[in-house]
């Protein structure tokens, strides 16, 4: 079974703290499919205003999250990294539907379809959920800007 831990992701991606959305890779199949986890913590900046009296994960960060796990495939599926001036980018995010609200002290599954690759583009099919129930539903389309090590 192919999975990734944090140094694996932070190998990958080039997303630090506080904006690193993905904790683990589950499993993943290149060019197919990915889960991963992202752990929710009281302790993460956003919570400070979002809200201050009832702690909500920002749809906009579990999108985020999706994109993010989507370039871990991305980058395992093609054997590249931003570290030698890879770099995917988020493109865009269509249909997509928030179910329910995700607090501190969730785990956010995130579960990424591959629905078509075109050249440097990739369009997947993102799914997060928490205990089995959807949080949000996109699809992510993500394209590459190919580099060399000397532009990092």
């Amino acid at each position: 079974m192919n999975s990734l831990d944090i140094q694996g992701i932070l190998e990958l991606l080039p997303h630090r703290y506080p904006l690193l959305l993905v904790d683990r890779v589950l499993e993943f199949e290149p060019g197919v499919s990915l889960t991963a986890i992202k752990n929710v913590t009281m302790n993460e900046p956003h919570f400070c205003g979002h809200f201050p009296v009832e702690p909500v994960m920002p749809g906009v960060l579990m999108i985020e999250a999706l994109a993010q796990a989507a370039c871990v495939l991305g980058y395992k599926s093609t054997e590249t990294s931003y570290k030698n001036g890879d770099l995917y980018l988020f493109a865009g995010a269509n249909n997509i539907r928030f179910k329910r609200i995700v607090k501190p002290g969730d785990q956010l599954r995130l579960d990424i379809e591959v629905l078509k690759v075109r050249g440097e583009l990739i369009k997947v099919q993102g799914i997060a959920s928490v205990d089995d129930e959807m949080a949000c539903s996109a699809e992510i389309v993500s394209i590459m800007r190919r580099g060399d090590a000397s532009d990092t």
